[in-house]
């Protein structure tokens, strides 16, 4: 998985429109991109909501622009890569991968291997050895009882963990001395690195949380003013707005710090947080510049910084919803298992609508060579994207299809009904343009053949802020489709293969904090999955995770759309980012530095 720099000029041509039902939309996205480029010239400056403060040395203080601003920094509890980027500079876990998939140690002393023990032969255990001499910021020293506490503390089921599918297969951890750690497994695994590594791994101090359990998770008050072992603690923060970090007095490798001073600045939008590190120099970092490819290469011409990117396992993808987003239970929940989807219940019509959804488009008009189209749910590791699913774009299909189904534009409305139900649906993403062009472009062909479609976008902090009371976050996925992007955040993708099991539908009951926001229930995928996840044999493993990707494509569990490049806007006033698929990309900052 190469590292890149995209070139000042790029060189890739944006192809027309594949249908004619689309060029005129996207002619006026066109429009609308040109006359955003003209606003992109030199002497722009940065929406003021994405202008860090100029408080610090210039050279010593850090900035770094986030449109999605976090709202929480137990990682824990996090809902986003926003709030594990915010965490993430605070907390480390034992150990991450970089993007080549090379373990890379943190809290961890050693990797554990067969050879000298780590790993037990029958794939039950893993044991760790951890770094001696470590100290939380506030000067208490890190052990192996911090790791037990942190299982402790997200496994238990009224904390609500957002982490929790990581360590489903986690039967004990416990603390064997002071240094060591070892984490027992249900059954054997071959994933025995997928606990306390990488976005999900990050341990916390016992000491801060150990009256934080359960029920009372999230009103401990470090969840906003953590303490941690990592380089950097947190100086003041402001949910939704802004973090400012000092040096944590207690890190390991303190002299090597190059910052004295690192603020992330959230609000705006992806556009003016590029602009301010491309082309007027504002910034230092711009988390995932999610713009349209012409806006980007006018932005880059700026000559104030580059785009570095790294392939990436995250997809943007349409989900369905299962169940019916306008009935509601005696209690009130919407979106309930109790009330199946009017339509979305067949196969037939799941298909038709895969079918008409451009990407090759998408992908050309509006990501350029930051994304490709994909029709796999699992697109890295290379060697567990499959290679049995091809892109198709077919409207006399799909129209043919929804015909087969029994649904007919009876009353000649435009809208295709039966049994007295209209297509209609409510499909809704984050603001952002890149995604609400994608939104059009995918209804113009889908209302082309039949089907009502209401777009709604929510603002992102609200839209991935996992709030139980906010009835417009992914979770509670009060709508038809909903559009975003996520994927397997380890090189093994069993547990994110895992969010289509039934076990893990959200829900009123789990206040909503689980991953199957589609609440897809399939009790041969179940089966499957329960089974490849004990694979110990690399090459059936691989073959086993290939076949559940197959399954719910085949199925048509959802609509990948693009492969996304993880990108950021890094200045050429900073070295030492190095983006992983695998971790925050914040999760090596005590290496970044001035030229």
């Amino acid at each position: 998985m190469p590292n890149l720099f995209w070139p000042r000029k790029w060189t890739r041509a944006i192809a027309p429109a594949r249908s004619p039902q689309l060029r005129q939309s996207l002619g006026a996205i066109g429009l609308v991109a040109s006359l955003l480029v003209g606003g992109c010239g030199g002497g722009a400056s940065t929406n003021s909501a994405n202008r860090p403060s100029a408080s610090g040395p210039a050279d010593k203080t850090l900035k770094l622009l986030y449109w999605q601003a976090p709202t929480i920094l137990n990682p824990h509890l996090a809902t986003g890569n926003k709030d594990f980027d915010g965490a993430r500079v605070v907390y480390e876990p034992l150990a991450s991968y970089d993007k080549t998939g090379k373990l890379v140690l943190f809290l961890a002393a050693e990797e554990p291997t067969l050879a000298n023990g780590g790993v037990a032969k029958d794939g039950r255990s893993v044991t760790w050895k951890l770094k001696s001499g470590v100290k939380w910021a506030d000067g208490k020293p890190f052990t192996a009882e911090d790791v037990v506490f942190t299982y402790e503390f997200l496994s238990d089921p009224k904390t609500g963990a957002a982490t929790l599918t990581d360590y489903a297969m986690v039967k004990s951890v416990r603390a064997i001395d002071p240094q060591t750690v070892r984490i027992e497994f249900t059954a054997p695994t071959a994933s025995w690195s997928q606990p306390f590594t990488g976005y999900n791994g990050m341990i916390l101090p016992k000491h801060i949380f150990q009256d934080y359990l359960g029920a009372r998770a999230k009103e401990a008050p470090a969840n906003l003013k953590p303490i941690g072992t990592g380089p950097y603690q947190v100086e003041s923060f402001k949910p939704g707005d802004s973090i400012v970090y000092k040096p944590n007095p207690n890190y390991r490798d303190r002299a090597s710090l190059a910052f004295e001073q690192v603020e992330i600045k959230g609000g705006g939008d992806a556009t003016s947080a590029a602009r301010a590190v491309l082309q007027t120099g504002d910034a230092d970092y711009a988390y995932n510049p999610q713009v349209e490819a012409p806006i980007l290469r006018q932005l880059e011409s700026g000559g104030k910084g580059k785009l570095l990117a790294v392939t990436g396992a995250q997809s943007e993808r349409i989900h369905f919803n299962f169940t019916d987003p306008n009935r509601a239970t005696a209690d009130g929940e919407r979106s309930s298992v109790q009330f199946p989807h009017p339509f979305f219940t067949d196969k037939t019509v799941r298909q038709a609508f895969a079918l008409a959804v451009d990407r090759a488009t998408i992908a050309q008009q509006l990501y350029g060579p930051t994304g490709n189209p994909t029709a796999n749910l699992i697109i890295a590791p290379q060697q567990f994207a499959s290679p049995n699913n091809q892109v198709e774009f077919n409207l006399q299909k799909a129209a043919q299809l929804l015909d087969q189904a029994g649904w007919k534009d009876t009353n000649g409305n435009q809208i295709r009904d039966k049994n007295g139900v209209e297509m209609r649906v409510l499909f809704v993403t984050s603001v952002n343009p890149l995604r609400q062009k994608t939104q059009e472009i995918v209804k113009q062909a889908w209302e082309s053949i039949g089907i009502g479609v209401e777009l709604k976008s929510v603002d992102a902090g609200a839209f991935f802020s996992g709030d139980p009371a906010n009835a417009d976050t992914v979770n509670r996925f009060q709508a038809d489709l909903q559009l975003y992007t996520t994927g397997n955040t380890s090189p093994d993708p069993s547990a994110h293969l895992k969010w289509w099991t039934c076990a893990e539908i959200a829900s009123k009951a789990n206040d909503w904090n689980r991953n199957n926001y589609t609440r897809y229930c399939n009790s041969a995928y179940d089966q499957a999955w329960a089974k490849a996840d004990q694979e110990l044999d690399p090459i059936k493993r691989q073959a086993a995770m290939i076949a559940l990707n197959d399954q719910l494509i085949q199925d048509v569990a959802l609509i990948p759309l693009i492969a996304r490049a993880k990108v950021g806007a890094v200045s050429d006033r900073l070295q030492g980012v190095d983006l992983t698929p695998w971790d925050s990309d914040t999760w090596n900052i005590a290496t970044w530095k001035r030229p």
